[in-house]
């Protein structure tokens, strides 16, 4: 008799509490009967894996919470992420120590970097307590995880120091604008800048690795704001990156007019700080890099929309709920929860290791690329998951 924590095919299931996605199961790809790892089996071998395109996985992305406190018309519009939304209950949240445990299996499995997002991930209580174990965590070589967050900022004020001392290396802060006008707008929640460049400051104060600041840039919305935010963070050290308008989920009505291309951001710049190239820090690196030529710091554009780079895309993304996606604008996720949770001990581990090679293995996500090239986009994809869901 087999035992109960078998691992089946992989499942494929929706983002959201939608109808299934008509997708053929992994393990149906390549064999005629699905594949079973038993709890005698061989443990799968730790190290690297590689996608059907040949692209690594080295970074995860995980999303501690479907809520925030923010409702930005290109990621949660208000009319949409209402009173009435129905947001994860608690019980299907993946715990704590479940996300630490993933995480150790991802890192045997050549992860390096773990950002944790959302939502907003500081509404989730206690979050310094994730930290922690995360903190502990080493890559296959010995080294310390690469571990950040993405914030908008709103709780950082009264979260850096603890977060810092829990062991939280870097933090990217949303900011869409520093005219307080256009900013409580954009948030739609009329929220003040003013309490968001105090996290910032804040975060300086706890003396993280690396600061970074997030531009979202809508043509005819906050193109005005590219160079006050730029001539404000110049000479502070911290990176200010400025991210094109993307199609994700399907509720924030996107549209091709209101992309401003990131080399259109990069002219602007130009024209009143000269630039100079900078080198990719890490491959796969999503911003190119820019050097202010006084010194006074760099900037970073992310031309997902102009410049795809699905070619070199080495991330990974954990939902709140314990799916695992393969690119940003998915329309299904991975279940782990249920094996997470039917298996808690090491044979549950070396299951959890090769669901994890066996999925990874058969990705081959391009969408941006895809779009770029005008052609037809895979089927589902008007069915996006909400980048709330799965984080940025």
């Amino acid at each position: 008799m087999t035992s109960s924590c078998e691992a089946r095919p992989p499942s494929i299931l929706p983002g959201r509490a939608r109808p299934a996605v008509a997708l053929v199961p992994l393990s149906a790809i390549g064999r005629a009967r699905p594949h079973v790892l038993r709890r005698d089996a061989a443990p799968p071998a730790a190290g690297p894996l590689a996608d059907r395109l040949g692209r690594p996985l080295t970074d995860l992305r995980i999303s501690v919470t479907d809520r925030c406190n923010f409702r930005c018309n290109y990621c949660m519009p208000k009319e949409v992420f209402d009173k009435d939304h129905p947001y994860l209950p608690h019980a299907a949240m993946l715990s704590f120590e479940e996300i630490a445990r993933l995480a150790r299996l991802f890192a045997l499995q050549g992860v390096r970097k773990i950002r944790l997002t959302g939502g907003e991930p500081l509404l989730r209580r206690g979050l310094e307590r994730l930290v922690a174990p995360l903190a502990g965590l080493r890559t296959l070589d010995g080294a310390p995880l690469d571990l950040g967050l993405t914030t908008n900022g709103s709780l950082l004020a009264h979260k850096a120091r603890a977060l810092k001392d829990a062991g939280l290396r870097r933090v990217t802060v949303s900011l869409d604008a520093l005219d307080d006008t256009v900013f409580r707008r954009m948030n739609d929640v009329d929220f003040p800048v003013a309490r968001v460049l105090a996290g910032i400051d804040a975060a300086m104060e706890a003396g993280f690795e690396r600061i970074k600041v997030n531009m979202v840039v809508k043509r005819g919305t906050n193109d005005q704001a590219i160079l006050p935010l730029a001539r404000h963070f110049r000479g502070t050290g911290v990176v200010l990156r400025f991210i094109e308008y993307m199609d994700v989920g399907a509720t924030n009505g996107w549209r091709m007019d209101e992309v401003l291309p990131s080399s259109d951001v990069l002219a602007r710049v130009s024209r009143a700080f000269p630039l100079v190239p900078l080198e990719a820090t890490a491959p796969g690196e999503t911003a190119q890099r820019w050097a202010y030529a006084d010194g006074a710091g760099e900037i970073g554009v992310i031309g997902s929309v102009t410049r795809a780079f699905c070619g070199e895309c080495s991330r990974a993304r954990l939902s709140t709920d314990g799916r695992l996606f393969l690119c940003l604008f998915a329309n299904g996720g991975h279940d782990l929860k249920a094996l997470l949770r039917e298996c808690p001990d090491q044979a549950g581990d070396d299951l959890l290791r090769g669901r994890l090679a066996e999925i990874w293995r058969q990705r081959a996500d391009r969408y941006s690329e895809l779009r770029a090239l005008g052609g037809p986009l895979p089927a589902g994809t008007a069915r996006r998951v909400e980048m709330s869901y799965i984080g940025g």
